[in-house]
């Protein structure tokens, strides 16, 4: 691999999480180990064990856990990607919804401890704002976004609204919001030729008003939050840009609860920068994906399993 080749780690948010995520690694690498121990002891309950015990799908599933096992997951494959490429020429990163707080701590916005503790009541407050404004998301395939709008804004009321949550890339897109208008813009996504309408097993409306309900607690928490700037470039959700301050990353983040996760257009421009070589650091292979979608003209390689690692260490030594 050329000695120029520019890297950009990313990481997943819901929906990569599975059983047994992060055992191989913590069994493979003692600083993953101690990265998982480390976070049983932040946390004061034994998160580790919840994410390893196949029999307890239901509970990893609970966004309450979801959230900070993929944090977890992908901070402590991140510090074994920086103990086995400590020159590896890190551009930038970015990470998908849940995944721009692990992106955060990756780049030395957050301290491991201080996004952990962030992450867990993010989680309690979407599962909570779910209880208090039941909603829901669909993923819609086939459809281009300013025909996805229209759909969005001809099935919303005053009361019931419903919009576009994640731009996942080009095809591939999920609304989210109260039920009801939810509903009705699957119906008018099929009128218009959608080739897919997928309902998405989640009790929440991410990324849409109805979180509005916990927006002022989730505010106070991230204000709460010690920040400093990025020591690497982070590319943040909501406007597709750097966030290179603390008050743009906290800016970033109030708003992201309630705002679309503009993950194509944060792609595009992570490429438009020179970057060659994406990393999905943490549990699965879904932003991998993603991103041949966006460019196939990009290389992703996923880093979450020893094996990945072996394979990642291969390449680089070429």
């Amino acid at each position: 691999m050329s000695a120029h080749t520019a890297f950009a780690p990313l990481f997943p948010g819901q929906g990569s999480q599975r059983p047994g995520m992060g055992r191989d690694l913590a069994e493979r690498y003692p600083l993953a180990r101690r990265t998982f121990e480390e976070a049983d002891e932040i946390l004061a309950f034994p998160l580790s064990r919840l994410m390893w015990d196949e029999e307890r799908k239901d509970e990893l599933n609970d966004t309450l856990n979801t959230q900070p096992a993929l944090y977890v997951h992908s901070l402590a494959a991140y510090r074994v990607l920086s103990e086995l490429a400590p020159d590896l020429s890190v551009v930038a990163m970015a990470g998908h919804s849940l995944g721009e707080l692990s992106a955060l701590a990756a780049s030395g916005a957050l301290t491991f401890a201080d996004g952990l503790r962030l992450v867990r009541r993010r989680g309690e407050l979407m599962k909570r704002a779910g209880e208090i404004a039941p909603g829901g998301m669909a993923a819609i395939l086939g459809l281009d976004i300013p025909t996805l709008e229209r759909v969005c804004e001809e099935a919303s009321t005053e009361e019931e609204i419903v919009q576009v949550a994640n731009d996942n890339c080009p095809g591939q897109v999920v609304i989210s919001g109260a039920r009801a208008a939810l509903m009705r813009a699957m119906d008018l996504a099929k009128a218009a030729g959608a080739r897919r309408v997928i309902p998405l097993n989640v009790s929440i409306a991410a990324h849409s008003p109805l979180m509005a309900a916990v927006q002022d607690e989730f505010a106070r928490a991230v204000d709460e939050t010690p920040v400093v700037a990025p020591s690497v470039p982070v590319v943040g959700n909501v406007h597709a840009r750097f966030l290179e301050t603390p008050e743009a990353v906290r800016s970033d983040l109030r708003a992201q609860l309630t705002s679309r996760v503009r993950w194509t257009d944060s792609v595009r421009y992570l490429r438009s920068l020179g970057v060659t070589m994406f990393l999905e650091v943490g549990s699965g292979n879904v932003l991998c994906g993603l991103l041949r979608r966006i460019d196939p003209e990009a290389t992703a390689m996923p880093l979450g399993t020893p094996e990945d690692f072996a394979s990642f260490v291969e390449v680089l030594s070429r």
